[in-house]
């Protein structure tokens, strides 16, 4: 996937955050909701998140040195993973004290239709940044579903901004829901419940970025279709015997790394190996353009079980 859609994503979120943001501590000022503080609280860790995925993109885009040789691609999971750290101790977790902490000392809302105002607000501007999150994962989802479309993603930035904006999107709805109940019953626990829900959510939504970002920071393989065309390319060539064993790991979204063993007759030459190589990568490459780093052992093929160290099926062309 490009960065492209994912920024236009990413800087979408974060002006609307930032203009939320401001609008609620405002109105929190003024009107003491801790619905409303929640709100604006969440709204300003959501804009530090949308500022960390864009340095994490920057980052990724460093050339590879000798300390990092295979570059700098996963800097991109990394800043992911701290965004779901800070929307779970800074939005979540803050949320849920504001919460409690009104239930024990109640406090009435000083201009109530203020907070009104600005959540009605927060919630279009809040929907314009889900809208452009949906668009630009359009471009790529394809015909997965969008849970599948979360899981499966290895650019982490769309299922971030997703994932943030149909959260907030949905605490907007409980802290007006919560302060609609205190304005209608006089009961300032309403806005407190609100308050403690929002924070529930932000932690539950934390927990679900968290263990996506996690598989990926640990190392993902191709996908299904992508390890098939791989394997496929590969069978192709008229001088393997067969597909001996082949692993292949995400570097970064759109990077990936291929290493497989693969099996020539024995009688072979060695510049003959050499060139079927070659031309193996290239052909690799064309099936799979993402398989950007590819090493390719050759190998003499062996009865299965001869070959100790062989980790995965043996792949023998024509056979089914």
């Amino acid at each position: 996937m490009s960065t492209g859609g994912g920024n236009r994503a990413i800087i979408a979120a974060l002006l609307a955050n930032l203009g939320i943001a401001i609008t609620k501590f405002i109105a929190w000022a003024f009107s003491g909701s801790s619905s409303m503080l929640a709100e604006a609280v969440h709204s300003l860790a959501d804009t530090g998140n949308q500022l960390l995925l864009l340095l994490g993109g920057r980052q990724a885009r460093k050339k590879a040195d000798a300390e990092h040789p295979f570059g700098y691609g996963r800097e991109r999971y990394v800043y992911a993973f701290v965004v779901s750290i800070i929307l779970f101790s800074v939005g979540g977790v803050f949320s849920i004290y504001e919460g409690v902490e009104k239930i024990q000392h109640p406090h009435e809302l000083d201009v109530p239709w203020l907070p009104i105002l600005v959540l009605v607000i927060a919630i279009g501007l809040e929907s314009f940044s889900l809208r452009t999150a949906i668009k630009e994962s359009n471009h790529t989802r394809g015909q997965q579903s969008w849970f599948s479309f979360i899981r499966r993603a290895k650019a982490p930035e769309l299922p971030v901004v997703l994932l943030e904006d149909t959260a907030a999107l949905s605490g907007l709805m409980l802290a007006l829901l919560g302060v609609g109940l205190t304005i209608i019953t006089g009961n300032s626990l309403f806005d407190a419940i609100g308050t403690l829900a929002i924070g529930v959510l932000l932690v539950l939504v934390a927990i679900v970025l968290g263990i996506e970002t996690k598989s990926l920071l640990v190392g993902e393989g191709a996908s299904e279709k992508d390890t098939e065309l791989i394997r496929d390319a590969i069978n192709a060539d008229p001088q393997v015997e067969a597909l001996i064993h082949m692993k292949t790991l995400y570097l970064g979204p759109e990077e990936l790394l291929v290493g497989a063993k693969v099996a020539f007759a024995a009688s072979t030459r060695l510049v003959d190996v050499a060139a079927a190589t070659n031309a193996l990568e290239a052909r690799v490459r064309e099936a799979v353009p993402i398989a950007r780093v590819i090493y390719i052992e050759p190998d003499v093929y062996s009865p299965p079980g001869a070959d100790s160290t062989a980790t995965d099926t043996i792949v023998i062309k024509g056979a089914d």
